[in-house]
Parts: C-alpha cells; sequence; structure tokens
C-alpha cells in the first residue's frame, strides 16, 4: 500500500493539474480505491502522451513521404534523409522513418548503392543504444532499435551489397562493440566475400537490358560444360517463309552435331520448353532439342579379386584433361541426349520452327527425321506467345515436322 501511495505522489508531482488537493487528502485517509483511481488516471495521461509521440513519427513519416517526391533518383532519396536528420535533435520515429526508406529504395534505384544504406542507418541516434554491462547488451538493449539496422543490414545481403569499413564505424558509435548489429556485419564481411566470385558463371555488376544480349549470357552459361560448343544468332527474317521478325540465339557443339548424325532416322526428336533460367534477377526462356535417352550396355559387374588392373600410385601420372571431338558423353543424359539450345526473342512456336530450319542447313539429316514440338515445362502448361487462343494439348505429339 506505501508503494502505491509513493508511486502515486510522484506522478502527481509530475503533473500538478489533477486536482492536488482532494486526492492528497483521499490518499493520506489511505483509501487504496482513490489511490488505484489516481494510478488509473496518471497512466492515461501517460499513454496520451506516448500515442502524442508517436503520432509526431507518423506525421515525420507521412511529411517526409517518399512517395511524393516527383525526380526518382539516388540525389533526392539523400535530400529526403537528411531533411529527416535535421528537422529534430531527438528524431523521434526514427524506426518507422528507416522501414518507410527502405520499401522505396528499388523506386528510387538505389537499393544495390553502399553510401545509401550507410546514410540510412545514420540516422538512428548515436550513443544512446549503447548497452552499459553485459546483462544488457545479452538482453538486446533498445530491441527495436537492433533489429530495425539488423533489417538493413540483411536487406543489404539480400542485394548483394558487401559493406566496409565505415559501416563497421557507424554501428560501433551507435550499437556499441556489444551489439547485435555488429555482429550480424561480421558475419556478412567473413561470408559476403568468399561467396562474391564463387560461382563459376560471373555476371556483370549491371545486367544489359536488351533481351538479345540476356539470351547470349543465358545460352553460354547453358553450354559452358562443353568447350567446343558454338554460339550462333540467327535472324528469322533471312527465311523466306517465316512470320515472326525475331532473333534466336542457338548454341551448338561438334559433339552434338556428331550425336545428331548417328541418330535413327525413324526415331523421333523432340523441341521441348520452354525452361526458366535466372540471370541474377532477371530471367530467361530457353528450349532444348532433344532425342531418347541412349540405352547404356549391359557391362558384366567387376571382379574384386583381379590383381591384373591395380594402380600403382608410385609411377602414376598426372592425365591432363584436354576436350576432343569425342567426348559426347556429356550431352546424353538419363532423360536424353540434348542435341542444341536456343532462346528466341519472341518464344513462339514459328521462332522454334526457323531454328530447325536454320539447322537443316547445317546439318541435312533432320529433313530426315520426325520432330515433335512439346510445349512443356516444369511449371506446368505453356500458351506460346503466338497462339494465346489455343488451349495447350496433352504431352502427346502436337505437330510433325518433316522438311525435305
Amino acid at each position: 500500500m506505501t508503494s502505491i501511495i509513493r508511486r502515486s505522489y510522484v506522478l502527481l508531482r509530475v503533473y500538478p493539474g489533477m486536482r492536488k488537493k482532494l486526492i492528497l487528502h483521499d490518499l493520506k485517509s489511505y483509501r487504496p480505491t482513490t489511490a488505484l483511481r489516481c494510478i488509473s488516471v496518471t497512466s492515461a495521461h501517460l499513454s496520451k502522451d506516448n500515442s502524442n509521440k508517436k503520432n509526431e513519427g507518423s506525421k515525420a513519416v507521412s511529411f517526409y513521404g517518399f512517395a511524393q517526391v516527383r525526380s526518382k533518383e539516388k540525389k533526392t532519396y539523400l535530400d529526403v534523409l537528411r531533411m529527416f536528420v535535421d528537422r529534430d535533435i531527438h528524431r523521434r520515429g526514427h524506426v518507422e522513418f528507416i522501414y518507410a526508406a527502405m520499401k522505396h529504395m528499388e523506386e528510387f534505384g538505389v537499393e544495390k548503392d553502399l553510401e545509401v544504406y550507410k546514410n540510412l542507418i545514420n540516422v538512428l541516434p548515436k550513443g544512446k543504444f549503447i548497452p552499459e554491462n553485459t546483462i544488457q547488451a545479452e538482453f538486446m538493449h533498445y530491441p527495436k532499435q537492433q533489429q530495425c539496422a539488423i533489417d538493413v543490414l540483411e536487406q543489404m545481403e539480400n542485394n548483394g551489397v558487401i559493406p566496409d569499413r565505415e559501416m563497421q564505424d557507424i554501428l560501433l558509435n551507435i550499437f556499441g562493440k556489444l551489439g547485435f548489429p555488429l555482429r550480424k556485419y561480421w558475419r556478412m564481411m567473413y561470408w559476403m566475400p568468399k561467396f562474391k566470385n564463387a560461382s563459376p558463371w560471373p555476371l556483370p555488376e549491371v545486367l544489359p537490358n536488351d533481351s538479345l544480349e540476356l539470351a547470349k549470357l543465358a545460352i553460354e552459361r547453358i553450354t559452358s560444360i562443353d568447350l567446343l560448343r558454338k554460339i550462333t544468332i540467327f535472324q528469322a527474317k533471312d527465311l523466306e517463309d517465316s512470320i515472326d521478325d525475331t532473333w534466336i540465339v542457338s548454341g551448338m557443339s561438334i559433339g552434338q552435331k556428331k550425336l545428331l548424325n548417328k541418330h535413327a532416322s525413324t526415331a523421333p526428336i523432340y523441341v521441348e520448353g520452354p525452361f526458366r533460367l535466372w540471370l541474377k534477377n532477371l530471367t530467361i526462356n530457353y528450349f532444348i532439342l532433344r532425342g531418347d535417352p541412349v540405352p547404356k550396355p549391359d557391362l558384366p559387374p567387376p571382379d574384386d579379386d583381379d590383381v591384373s588392373k591395380i594402380e600403382l600410385p608410385f609411377w602414376k601420372t598426372k592425365k591432363s584433361v584436354v576436350p576432343t571431338e569425342d567426348e559426347t558423353a556429356i550431352h546424353e543424359q538419363e532423360d536424353g541426349t540434348i542435341f542444341a539450345v536456343c532462346a528466341t526473342g519472341t518464344s513462339s512456336r514459328d521462332s522454334l520452327l526457323s531454328w530447325i530450319r536454320f539447322l537443316q542447313k547445317e546439318n541435312d539429316i533432320l529433313a530426315n527425321i520426325p520432330i515433335i514440338f512439346k510445349p512443356k515445362s516444369p511449371l506446368g502448361d505453356v500458351v506460346l506467345a503466338n497462339n494465346k487462343s489455343d488451349k495447350p494439348k496433352d504431352e502427346g505429339v502436337e505437330n510433325k515436322v518433316n522438311k525435305d
């Protein structure tokens, strides 16, 4: 009871306009109902002040709204951040402002700019969120602000932006050396440089906007397993009976041509696709020319007791792997033999027919082999762009093309 009276008296000293005389008179008579009424009244005033602070933060977000900015560029984005920092020394509503700014980064084209991320984290006040002891640090001192900074670093990681030493100094000044955002930064600095150049198919930092250049990158990546492959670009308008005026990027190697010449003229081959290939955040649809799988010969099981083929490591020399024209096994997969790969500008049936006609000029055997078009993909039925009104059929034969 004494603690309730002491707490109420402190609150009354903070809020003097609450009829002090009446309430103090009741408190001296130790009436618990009046004391509880006093606490509820003062808590209502406190909640009102907190709501006013939240409204101020929301007003700051709406006042410095990114949607009202006409010029969507990096300079205006940084100007909005600078206006918010210079507006108030306390920076009320900074967490809500940072989350609002993160949502509009892609709209301004700054989602992969390191300087913008550093200015965004600099919105947080300095020194206030540093824990004073280990207990505060382990219990995530100021969790809302720390989680906000971690979300900014997470978005950097998703966009492939590697932080620098200046980012570490910024986080150190805001959250101290025991803060969770600094731990997140250290993990990013350990793993992200390792994975940056780990891909065997590196891509340029900025992908080209031209779809033809993207198709070249995609076909080169798909056919990179065979070093003797050849990338050819066809124009459908060079054919007399073509309907689509588009480009065709085709990939075929010498080994695939040999496999195609060995293919039986009575067995059909299939044009399948489109399949999807991701180049960073962009996709390219490609098609394959596939034959039935070649049955493997039944070899006798190896004899474990045969010691005539034991290799001695003392005289064993390292064999250099040199690609030859006879290496065709890499194209003979379990689900079929891959003869060629292509990507077209329209992904329509007519563009695929033009691709087959271009291949016939270099491979005469295609004129005698039945070709079946199967517009199927792992994602389900596909309606090609040139025949939107046609309904996708079953997995059976759709078209057979025999060119003389």
